[in-house]
């Protein structure tokens, strides 16, 4: 995979993402062979699961551990190693074993890191990995979970989105103008990317007023990573297993995962790279993809040696900022997280209601997260405690109250409904979802 974006020769071969934190909001890692305990810092679990504690932090779904093991893997079985294998890998689990989530979820665990990521200096967050999409396409400018996503922006953290994977509109927060959003390459198994195109499932653009398209492109088809035994996927989708420790899974998920480690490495080798600058020397310098359905549309593929060989841009954004006080339920679309025959609709967090203009003032201040509350509600410990298989991890909490129906225990099984980027199988690959990339753009930079 290193030489398939530009990772293997010259500067960037000595690079393993040491000395630079990447958060990954997904469903939480599994301790499986392979995944390199050192590596990884469980944050604080925000999913449903985390109330049962033989579920807490753990991933039930899959997702999340095939997108750690893309960043970080040391599978000595059988010599899969990640693409920065010395990130510090900090996982915020929000995703359950169907991947149920909320987009209320999303926005408290992007918060959470913006608070948190300089917890650890020598390893800061710089990157949050994004490989969910929610169910809404609202305008990006009043968009809350596109606010929460911009918060981390501005405090110095790249955030990679991927746009989705259903082949028509990218979701939300790939929408944002100025976050780094990605779609996924078909190698066609080969090193050149003479032959590669968009793959099918890709989200290419966002047809509303913003009239967003993809970024970058990236591998995202047929990619091999760790395997969760037991996991909902690998259940599922036995056929994508590859021995007993790897499996084999497509979608903009993975390839955002691919980029979240070039992202790393680049800034390894140049840590006071902006965000703004990160972004442009990826677009930048991609390589402009020329066969099949990628011909004469522009969209260009991860090329991190092209990027560490370019000049730094005196670069900056100058899209509309969000305001973040438009309405979760739009967030949502129609994808609604349910209980008890009961879905979570309107103005309200999985743990109750909400004013997002007050939420995103607050967001705006970093006092969103006070210890173990966000926005007034408990949901986890007040700090880091303890050694787990996983080094530190943040102290837990039961949460109080029932927000919307009053009934049944937070333990109650059955949550459904979910919009999670790389969610469903086809062919025997965890196929998620795609957008595309375009050639860069003058308009919106400075």
């Amino acid at each position: 995979m290193r030489k398939t974006i530009g990772a293997s020769t010259g500067t960037a071969a000595n690079l393993t993402g040491a000395g630079v934190g990447v958060a990954l909001i997904d469903t939480g890692i599994a301790p499986v062979p392979g995944m390199p305990a050192a590596q990884v810092i469980n944050g604080p679990d925000l999913s449903f699961e985390s109330q049962s504690s033989s579920l807490r932090y753990l991933d039930t779904y899959g997702h999340g551990t095939h997108m750690a093991g893309i960043i970080i893997a040391n599978d000595t079985a059988t010599g899969t190693v990640g693409l920065a294998p010395k990130v510090k890998l900090t996982s915020i689990k929000v995703g359950t074993s169907n991947g149920a989530v909320d987009a209320s979820q999303m926005i408290a665990a992007i918060d959470w890191v913006v608070a948190h990521r300089n917890d650890d200096p020598a390893n800061p967050i710089r990157v949050i990995n994004v490989s969910y999409g929610t169910g809404g396409t609202p305008n990006y400018w009043t968009d809350p979970v596109a606010f929460a996503a911009e918060q981390a922006w501005k405090a110095g953290i790249v955030v990679v989105a991927a746009v989705g994977n259903d082949g028509k509109q990218m979701s939300d927060p790939a929408t944002d103008q100025f976050i780094l959003n990605v779609g996924s390459a078909d190698t066609r198994g080969t090193l050149s990317t003479s032959d590669d195109t968009i793959s099918t499932f890709t989200s290419l653009t966002y047809n509303g007023p913003s009239n967003r398209r993809t970024d970058l492109l990236a591998p995202g088809q047929s990619i091999l990573s760790l395997a969760d035994p037991g996991s909902n996927i690998d259940a599922t989708y036995t056929s994508a297993r590859v021995g007993s420790t790897l499996f084999r899974g497509s979608g903009t998920s993975q390839a955002t995962a691919v980029t979240s480690a070039a992202v790393a490495l680049l800034l390894q080798a140049r840590p006071s790279l902006t965000p703004d600058q990160v972004k442009y020397l990826l677009m930048n310098n991609g390589n402009v993809l020329t066969a099949g359905n990628a011909a004469g549309l522009g969209y260009r593929e991860l090329n991190l040696a092209n990027a560490l060989a370019a000049p730094t841009p005196t670069v900056k954004q100058n899209f509309t900022w969000s305001n973040g006080s438009g309405s979760l339920e739009d967030a949502r679309g129609g994808s609604h997280v349910v209980r008890d025959n009961v879905a979570l609709t309107g103005e309200a967090s999985i743990w109750g209601s909400l004013s997002t203009a007050a939420w995103a003032s607050r967001s705006a201040g970093q006092s969103s997260w006070s210890g173990g509350q966000w926005m007034g509600h408990q949901l986890t410990g007040n700090g880091w405690t303890g050694t787990s298989w996983a080094s530190k991890t943040w102290a837990t909490a039961t949460w109080t109250g029932q927000p919307w129906n009053g009934a049944a225990s937070w333990t109650d099984p059955g949550w459904t409904g979910h919009y999670w980027s790389g969610h469903y199988w086809s062919n025997g690959t965890w196929t998620g979802h795609y957008w595309s990339s375009n050639d860069w753009s003058t308009a919106g930079w400075e």
